[in-house]
């Protein structure tokens, strides 16, 4: 048991404190810096939505007012089976020569929107975004400076939650955001980034092939596929895109789940990732997959600490479970004072590891994880 118990200790450790720190070293020893310069290329914004009859105007309205030239900037939505209003709304825009709207009635899923909204779409640079978060007036001028570097393939730009006066993520959840895309940071400095913000990422048309429609992680899936053809995927914090800290547990807890299935069904869907095709495979392993051995090392500690005799498995087993237990008033919602930023730092802690109990049961009973709003 005892070198089942150090194994599950390596990786947890490795996992959340290994990575990151070799990723700083590698940051600071060995840079690419993007060479930035102004870009005015075209591009078309393109977007699959269902079921967003609350946010979808708003969203148009923000894209239809970034500071970009209007002459080079085309807007694609695809409606993927919406029952709301979501495609009259779209019919009462679709007189903008601006925009393209694609009615789909049957729902066939995100992956399978994205190639319709791509055989559409004519704009050097193709960007990819969600309803909800909305672009700052500049995001799109910033994401475009990246790829007047011709090694720079893909950019993903930076996700903010919370309150948009203050720019702060705020929460469990904001905090492990924040490590996130410190992670992605590091990773795209010297090579490049493990995937993209979903919500706000962009590609070069020339670099982009059909997306499998039942692909749940185009953010992930297309990034990969473009630094498997040599070119880079970085990140640019100037990009912002803006988003509630707080969708609620349940929604919060269903995304995750679908996101963590999503890199399970990578690995069916492109093999390759584990091979020498994949030249970031080593970052791959360290940032996706190993994620999803951690419910499993987190038990073998609990469990070991707990059969295992001796002082040092006395400690451990000790301090595993006060930190357990501070993550229950956050999942109760009860105040805990000076102790909040702990406690729901523990519970985000918790809460992400279930979710990734919950994608491993989905994965091997083969349930599959669907797209929605």
């Amino acid at each position: 048991m005892k070198w089942a118990f150090w194994c599950a200790v390596a990786v947890i450790v490795y996992t959340y404190f290994g990575y990151p720190a070799w990723l700083w070293l590698r940051s600071r020893r060995r840079p690419r810096p993007v060479r930035l310069a102004p870009s005015t290329p075209s591009v078309s914004i393109v977007m699959v939505v269902r079921d967003e009859e609350q946010v979808v105007e708003r969203k148009l309205d923000n894209l239809l007012s970034l500071d970009y030239p209007a002459e080079l900037l085309q807007i694609v939505v695809v409606s993927d089976g919406s029952r709301d209003r979501t495609a009259d709304i779209l019919r009462q825009n679709a007189s903008n020569p601006r925009l393209s709207v694609v009615l789909k009635q049957l729902a066939c899923g995100k992956a399978s929107g994205l190639n319709d909204a791509l055989e559409l779409a004519y704009g050097e640079i193709i960007m990819f975004t969600d309803a909800r978060q909305l672009l700052q007036p500049d995001s799109v001028r910033f994401m475009m400076e990246n790829f007047s570097d011709p090694e720079v393939g893909c950019v993903s730009g930076e996700l903010m939650l919370g309150d948009p006066k203050s720019g702060g993520s705020v929460g469990g959840l904001g905090l492990y955001w924040s490590v996130e895309k410190q992670i992605r940071e590091w990773e795209a400095v010297s090579e490049s980034m493990v995937g993209a913000t979903g919500a706000f990422y962009a590609a070069r048309r020339s670099l982009l092939t059909p997306i499998p429609p039942e692909t749940i992680l185009d953010d992930v899936y297309v990034p990969l596929q473009i630094a498997r053809g040599g070119s880079r995927v970085v990140f640019d914090g100037r990009a912002k895109a803006q988003d509630s800290a707080d969708l609620g547990r349940e929604r919060e807890f269903a995304r995750k789940v679908r996101t963590l299935s999503g890199n399970y069904q990578l690995l069916q869907l492109a093999p390759w990732l584990l091979t020498s095709e994949n030249p970031v495979r080593f970052e791959f392993v360290s940032h996706k997959l190993l994620r999803l051995l951690m419910p499993f090392a987190l038990v073998i500690a609990v469990v070991g600490s707990m059969v295992l005799s001796g002082p040092i498995y006395r400690s451990a087993l000790v301090l595993q479970l006060a930190f357990y237990g501070l993550s229950l008033p956050a999942m109760m919602g009860l105040n805990t004072g000076s102790l909040a930023g702990m406690a729901n730092a523990a519970y985000t802690f918790v809460f992400l590891n279930t979710a990734a109990l919950v994608a491993f049961v989905n994965f091997v009973t083969g349930r599959k994880a669907v797209w929605g709003r």
